[in-house]
């Protein structure tokens, strides 16, 4: 299968790019820079440039692009850095499918999104079905979401990636965290009572792969793994797992003072489920968030 794919140097974007190229697929690099070789293609989305002829023939095209969400303090300049990022190159993307002849038209938009969708749920377990939340992300999601609108009306078939926190120690969630707990200066977040919608990064990939194939998959899919713990849980877990105690805990306050507005999403409780993946029988390599971390983990040790 020949694949188009946008973010493909971030966290996710190079292990997926390097498990499709395992499994035998072709796939064509969207770059922000001069191409470097002859899978990568330059592209400009921000002003709306990719040529045609770049998606002709292709199977598929795999978006994630998109600015870190805990690389910096969401200042006003950094949050509409977040939701350029993402809007730009999703509406360009889908505008140029759209636009495309249908007899070369990729079949298949897999667009990233985020959990971030349903803000803060509490202990309310939520589904693809649940509404937006309220609030800056949930409002980004929104937007990030609708941008693929063009594609989907073209008759294309659009699936929109909600992810959770995939676990791997090269990035995400863990890689930050790592140090802190290995030094024995682990703990919860705040109460540690909000819900954490983890997935491993082995039912990360599979499930993207499944929604390459899968023709009757459709619209927006939790990524996420069948068991949400707590934060305090987690906590708990991982420091199991590492072998290490977990008893300095980070009052809520103190992550609202050093990371600003995303403080409060790293308190944010979102008990998600993977209500599409379930009805389609994904079968989930971890099924509990014990097992993913020692999977992430072990490379590491």
């Amino acid at each position: 299968m020949r694949i188009v794919a946008a973010g493909s140097s971030g966290f996710l974007g190079s292990l997926l790019v390097d498990q499709l190229r395992a499994d035998g697929h072709q796939v064509v690099r969207l770059v922000r820079r001069a191409a470097a070789g002859p899978d990568e293609v330059s592209w400009q989305p921000e002003t709306g440039s990719l040529d045609p002829a770049v998606l002709a023939g292709a199977a598929a095209v795999v978006n994630l692009a998109g600015a870190g969400v805990g690389d910096r303090r969401w200042t006003a300049s950094y949050r509409r850095l977040l939701r350029t990022s993402r809007v730009e190159p999703t509406a360009t993307l889908a505008e140029t499918i759209a636009a495309a002849p249908a007899a070369t038209r990729p079949a298949v938009l897999l667009n990233a999104s985020a959990v971030g969708w349903y803000g803060d749920t509490g202990d309310t377990e939520v589904d693809e079905q649940t509404p937006p939340g309220e609030g800056f992300f949930p409002d980004l999601c929104r937007v990030w979401e609708a941008a693929t609108g063009p594609a989907e009306a073209a008759g294309v078939r659009v699936v929109r990636l909600r992810t959770g926190l995939p676990l791997h120690g090269s990035g995400g969630l863990l890689k930050p965290m790592l140090l802190q707990f290995r030094v024995g200066l682990g703990g919860k977040f705040g109460s540690g009572r909000h819900w954490l919608p983890w997935v491993s990064m082995l039912d990360w990939l599979a499930s993207v792969q499944l929604l390459l194939t899968r023709d009757d998959l459709a619209g927006p899919v939790n990524l996420v793994g069948p068991d949400p713990v707590t934060n305090a849980d987690f906590t708990r877990a991982l420091g199991s797992v590492l072998h290490r105690p977990t008893v300095m805990p980070i009052p809520a306050l103190a992550l609202r003072i050093a990371l600003g507005e995303f403080g409060n999403e790293a308190v944010a409780s979102q008990r998600v489920v993977p209500g599409v993946l379930n009805r389609a029988g994904f079968q989930f390599r971890h099924g509990d968030v014990r097992s993913a971390l020692r999977a992430a983990l072990a490379p590491l040790r």
